[in-house]
């Protein structure tokens, strides 16, 4: 079956999705760094994003300035193997944002927005050149189907578009709602963006922050910059907080690296956790008891958080460079490394959940030093969820007792399905051009449909990092300049 529309509703690309993924993917079409030279054929490119932050997606729209970019800009490039691009971009107006401890510029994540706008309208400007322009529609698509070469496109008002290839870049997950709080009073289900959110918290009132991950550190440095005077409490299952940057030393790895897993590949097949450790304790062998440091210190992440905490803010121009190292290969060999571990290994991962992403995404010293204060203070308690026999009456009681507040921080799982987005991974399942991963996320299973971000199935249980999402995106972009069979 074939389908008729007009010609402006025809497309050679449909990109589902505006945030940072859809930016990174529109720069590496636009500027080839994709490992090949093969030209891009003309033709339309259609962006679907209903929402009014374009290219911003939810983290990075406009909020407080105490709302900060949670990793040094070295790894914050949005275009692949440019660890210079937006580090030129920022220029002079890094000086204004100097984290002391860290000695280097960490931004709101507002002004990190303008940069992934700045690149998405560079990109577009490139690619009209190149024959391809660039439509923004402003609507959320609800379906998709096979009509013949092509997929048709549902969006919400009705319409139907017609493309010849299809990349999904829809984000996040919606946040989990637990302790079934949905729709009471003083609960807040998504902190962001925390300028209107916290506009609603009366300076006196308590407030509970269900989490203890980098989205209940922002939702608490919010709070201070605002000057709130009532207790806050971060109530968490595990009460444990994101390790703390160190300063960036100028080491490249030469063991931990994504070509050594892949010779241990083909030598031996599925890769094990413990040849990992191999490599790692390999990495670290030029300085005596590196290692044996690290094991110490990842044993102790469910120790008492404020000791914690204060012990890595005196750590972060420690020489010692085993965090550093893991912290690097969680994101740059971690998601290759994963999809070759035996799933006996997977789940030995997995029981280390809160660990591993203390570990890989860590809080900036600015922030640490801010909650420090605060846990010094009294005004701040870290509390695991577990020491309430009744959860969910003790949150209620604290939003019925008058002004008090709870807000949810707790973040989507990778590779969930995020609730604008369900209908359509819906129907793409239906119509054989998706699949679902037992693990969660979607896998293509046609050569016309591309994921780009945690929505991708297989992936690792931590979150995608911006370089991560660059790295896809690169890989997209070059499967996207391959001519289909």
């Amino acid at each position: 079956m074939t389908l008729d529309l007009e010609p402006d509703l025809e497309s050679d690309l449909a990109v589902v999705g505006g945030g940072a993924a859809a930016v990174a993917l529109l720069d590496a079409l636009a500027t080839g760094t994709t490992g090949t030279t093969a030209p891009v054929a003309p033709g339309t490119i259609r962006v679907f994003e209903p929402s009014p932050h374009l290219w911003r997606g939810r983290p990075y729209g406009p909020d407080l300035d105490a709302v900060r970019v949670n990793v040094p800009p070295g790894i914050s490039s949005i275009r692949h193997g440019d660890t210079g691009h937006y580090r030129d971009w920022l220029g002079e107006r890094a000086a204004d944002h100097v984290d002391r401890l860290l000695g280097l510029p960490v931004v709101p994540r507002a002004l990190y927005g303008e940069y992934l706008t700045h690149t998405a309208e560079k990109a577009m400007a490139a690619l009209a050149e190149q024959g391809r322009p660039v439509e923004v529609v402003p609507a959320r698509v609800t379906g998709a189907t096979r009509h013949g070469t092509r997929i048709a496109l549902r969006t919400a008002d009705g319409l139907e578009y017609a493309a010849t290839r299809v990349v999904l870049c829809v984000g996040t997950g919606s946040p989990p709602g637990p302790y079934g709080l949905a729709g009471t009073p003083g609960h807040t289900a998504d902190p962001y963006p925390l300028a209107a959110t916290l506009d609603h918290v009366p300076a006196e009132s308590e407030v509970v922050v269900i989490g203890s991950g980098l989205t209940a550190v922002d939702v608490v440095v919010a709070l201070a910059a605002r000057g709130h005077r009532g207790r806050i409490t971060l109530l968490s299952r595990t009460g444990v907080l994101p390790y703390v940057w160190q300063r960036p030393v100028d080491r490249r790895p030469r063991h931990l690296t994504a070509e050594r897993v892949t010779e241990l590949h083909a030598a031996h097949g599925p890769v094990t956790l413990d040849a990992l450790v191999d490599l790692l304790r390999a990495e670290l062998a030029d300085v005596e008891g590196d290692f044996e440091y690290l094991t110490a210190e990842l044993r102790a992440t469910t120790t008492d958080p404020a000791h914690r905490l204060r012990q890595q803010l005196d750590a972060v121009d420690d020489p010692r460079v085993g965090r550093r190292v893991l912290q690097s290969a969680a994101h740059a060999v971690g998601p290759y490394a994963w999809r070759l571990l035996p799933e006996a290994d997977r789940a030995r991962l997995r029981r280390h959940l809160r660990t591993a992403n203390a570990v890989a995404s860590p809080m900036v010293p600015v922030n640490a030093s801010v909650l420090m204060g605060l846990l010094d203070s009294g005004q701040l308690t870290v509390v695991r969820g577990d020491v309430h026999g009744d959860m969910r009456g003790y949150l209620r009681q604290t939003v019925s007792a008058g002004p008090g507040r709870v807000i949810n921080a707790v973040n989507p799982p990778p590779q969930s399905i995020p609730a604008a987005a369900r209908h359509l991974v819906a129907s793409l399942v239906d119509t054989g051009l998706g699949a679902l991963h037992p693990a969660g996320g979607l896998v293509p299973a046609d050569p016309r449909v591309h994921v780009v971000g945690d929505l991708a199935g297989g992936g690792s249980f931590i979150a995608s990092s911006i370089p991560g999402i660059a790295a896809q995106a690169s890989r997209a972009a070059q499967a996207l300049r391959t001519p289909l069979s």
